[in-house]
């Protein structure tokens, strides 16, 4: 099988309940029209947080991954939303100037586990995927709440698999 046919292989999400946790990073309001158009808020934010050193500069960091947080949303998958990249940190972690805090709030979550790829080609089409598995009626409804990616390893940008938590009511 190729690996392109592999991307393409639905994703079977699993339900999970992690523990609330801390995440600071840099953020964007933005939603997914702006994000479609192929000149979104997202791939920037990705681009300043490996060019600007942005991972090196947050405190208290609890691990070596990257967190992506989508939160405070306006309304639901069509709405504004703000979107944080960054880190898990230790709890009470102050954030350093132009960074925010947040916290990722314990619950119920459908974990979706990307291909590994890079990840402007593995984690669109992972999202096409769970808004597919979220419009079918006997699926769990999705909170809006918070809902977060987490890359653990980092160390190979071709190689990028994401683990994307999707908050369920």
């Amino acid at each position: 099988m190729s690996s392109a046919a592999s991307a393409q292989e639905p994703i079977k999400p699993t339900p999970a309940k992690p523990a609330a946790f801390d995440v600071i990073g840099i953020s964007v309001r933005t939603n997914n029209s702006a994000e479609a158009t192929g000149n979104g808020e997202i791939p920037k934010l990705w681009q300043r947080l490996f060019m600007q050193g942005i991972l090196g500069a947050i405190p208290g960091r609890a691990d070596d991954g990257i967190v992506a947080v989508y939160t405070d949303y306006a309304s639901d998958a069509d709405g504004d939303y703000t979107y944080i990249l960054g880190a898990k940190v230790k709890t009470g972690t102050k954030p350093p100037n132009e960074m925010i805090a947040v916290t990722i709030p314990a619950g119920k979550y459908m974990q979706f586990v990307t291909a590994k790829g890079p990840g402007a080609e593995v984690v669109p089409p992972a999202w096409q995927q769970i808004y597919s598995y979220f419009q079918d009626p006997a699926h769990p409804r999705r909170a809006f709440q918070s809902d977060y990616e987490v890359y653990a390893d980092i160390s190979d940008p071709k190689t990028l698999q994401a683990h994307i938590f999707v908050g369920v009511k």
